[in-house]
């Protein structure tokens, strides 16, 4: 098992590029945190918005899907669970749900990580949850041609234990050291938990609450209101892209973290420049769901779908996206492109 030393990795990574990155943050988080005092009661809907998003993103990247009727009740708590997919939605629904309301109280530690990870399958019918793995794993990847190719061979089963004891040590002598910001600590704990791959199934899901927990736990909330998860599904090209770059070397201690640092940095960032055009619809422009539909639309670069309209905002209903998207045609302010299930729609800027 390689040693973990993050402070001197931490020097590495200080480029201009990633101070930059850091300024934004730390001024947007300040930014937040007035509007939350602010207007604590009108973020409600942003936070349920921001469950709903997450619970679905986060396991769609695993492939776990159901229908945005079913997903809407079981992250509601409205139905029970049907089949396995149903089954572990409602799983991360609630490790979710514990994170967001006891993440002073969940320390960073491999038993703790276990509980975790037990909820996230208390609604299994396996033993899979709350053990780390008992057999040697793979991270690959399906080609075109139907065969799969290994990414990465995480550590082996035999030394996991050792190795996350090692991993949350590390993590714990790092985030004691004022010097170092906890911004560039989370995704080089992330990396490093993914590389391991510490248990059976469902560390992909583990990895992404896990990065909440991190962010909240340093007091970078923006998680709770904008999907973390959604951001990386939208992007999941990228994010396999960067993962495979930065675990190149890693048994060795050679591999780089730079590009999944700037990526998940990257990542925060965008959710907080959301935040604040969420906030501006939401509270100060105070528009109605027709409106909303509008403004999103307006302000997306280049071309955007019905479907992603409505994963921006799961509380207005289809027909409601589907009016508002006609009523822009007719007035000539939307362009549509494609047809069928390619259907696509920008905003007309020669009417402005």
């Amino acid at each position: 098992m390689r040693s973990l030393n993050y402070k001197n990795e931490y020097q590495k990574l200080l480029s201009p590029e990633i101070v930059s990155y850091l300024a934004q943050i730390h001024e947007m988080k300040g930014q937040q945190n007035l509007f939350v005092e602010a207007q604590k009661d009108a973020l409600s809907e942003l936070l349920e918005i921001a469950k709903i998003q997450s619970t679905e993103a986060s396991n769609r990247i695993e492939g776990i899907i159901t229908t945005d009727e079913r997903l809407k009740k079981i992250v509601m708590n409205k139905t029970t669970p049907r089949g396995r997919s149903e089954r572990e939605i409602a799983g991360y629904r609630d490790v979710l749900n514990t994170v967001h309301e006891n993440y002073d109280y969940i320390p960073i530690k491999p038993g703790m990580i276990l509980q975790l990870h037990r909820d996230l399958y208390k609604f299994s019918n396996t033993a899979i949850g709350g053990s780390f793995k008992s057999s040697d794993n793979i991270i690959a990847e399906e080609l075109p041609d139907g065969t799969t190719r290994i990414r990465f061979q995480p550590v082996p089963a035999w030394e996991t234990t050792e190795a996350m004891d090692s991993l949350c040590n590390a993590l714990q002598e790092a985030m004691n050291d004022p010097e170092l910001d906890p911004l560039l600590l989370m995704p080089m704990f992330i990396l490093d938990f993914l590389c391991i791959h510490p248990v059976n199934d469902g560390n992909g899901r583990m990895s992404r609450l896990l990065t909440l927990l991190l962010l909240y736990r340093s007091g970078y909330f923006v998680g709770k209101y904008i999907s973390i998860e959604r951001l990386i599904a939208d992007s999941k090209e990228t994010y396999y892209e960067v993962l495979q770059e930065s675990s190149t070397g890693w048994h060795e201690g050679t591999n780089d973290y730079l590009p999944f640092v700037r990526y998940m940095l990257g990542v925060v960032s965008a959710a907080y420049r959301e935040f604040a055009s969420r906030v501006d619809i939401l509270i100060t422009k105070g528009l109605s769901k027709p409106e909303r539909v509008r403004e999103i639309v307006r302000n997306t670069t280049g071309k955007i779908t019905k479907t992603q309209i409505m994963r921006q905002c799961p509380d207005i209903s289809q027909k409601t996206v589907e009016r508002a998207l006609a009523e822009m045609l007719e007035h000539n302010e939307v362009i549509k492109i494609g047809g069928g299930r390619y259907t696509s729609y920008t905003w007309n800027w020669e009417k402005e």
